[in-house]
């Protein structure tokens, strides 16, 4: 399948590496299995708990999860699922190749858990993917969706400003209700720089999106930096990293 993720996979695998970057690593998988209670063996006995993940890339949830958890990755990028089956030895963790906005290559359909982890925003079709999400959980069955912030971090549409007069740092938003469609250079300055896009969506369209597909949101995390500053602007900058957070994570219930 030729998509703009297939063309960037080899930038991305050494973006992610073995266990994600930084912010996978120290904030985003480990506040994820905490909300969806699988961040320990005893979660749930064995064979009970089993996890989609939806956009999956190369696979860097899988090696974070529980070991007797049934994990099953999407994506679309064949590249990144070559690297994930290549790497993964865990036999309960299972790979396929599809459109996570389609009805996937895969037979099971009563996962107890169901995840996007930094993965929704780059699809164009976000209402498909979390209703075809839907039809692949259990009654009962949990989603979780981690998203760039979809108000202080909508790329070319947020920055950062600085109050000379009152020493202050702030989040300057120049749209927001707008959906859009956003180009993102891999390598910005280079000519042939590979493109992906972004999908901006304000947090009323995403419980829209939950609703129409049966699913109850039931908790709402906003997940700040724990990265310092140092030097004459610490003080104002780490201000503004404790109160403009990074991620959202929205949990759903399907009902």
């Amino acid at each position: 399948m030729n998509t703009s993720w297939q063309k960037v996979s080899g930038w991305y695998k050494n973006l992610v590496k073995e266990k994600g970057h930084y912010f996978h690593e120290h904030l985003v998988i480990p506040r994820s299995l905490a909300l969806l209670s699988l961040d320990s063996e005893s979660s749930l006995p064995t064979g009970e708990a089993s996890l989609l993940d939806l956009g999956c890339g190369e696979g860097v949830l899988a090696r974070a999860i529980p070991k007797n958890i049934y994990y099953q990755g999407v994506d679309i990028a064949t590249s990144l699922i070559d690297y994930a089956k290549k790497n993964d030895h865990n036999p309960l963790h299972k790979y396929a190749v599809g459109n996570v906005a389609r009805p996937l290559p895969i037979s099971k359909k009563d996962f107890t858990h169901a995840v996007f982890i930094l993965a929704l925003q780059n699809i164009s079709e976000p209402f498909l993917a979390l209703q075809n999400a839907a039809s692949y959980l259990k009654k009962g069955g949990k989603l979780l969706i981690v998203l760039n912030h979809p108000y202080f971090r909508i790329p070319r549409q947020t920055s950062w400003g600085i109050d000379e007069k009152n020493k202050t740092q702030y989040r300057r938003i120049d749209r927001y209700l707008t959906p859009l469609k956003i180009p993102i250079n891999m390598h910005p300055g280079e000519k042939e720089s590979s493109v992906t896009w972004s999908f901006h969506f304000s947090l009323s369209a995403y419980s829209k999106f939950l609703f129409d597909s049966g699913l109850v949101i039931e908790k709402i995390e906003e997940w700040t930096s724990d990265k310092i500053s140092v030097g004459k602007a610490a003080k104002m900058e780490n201000r503004s990293r404790e109160e403009f957070p990074l991620f959202m994570a929205i949990l759903a219930k399907l009902g």
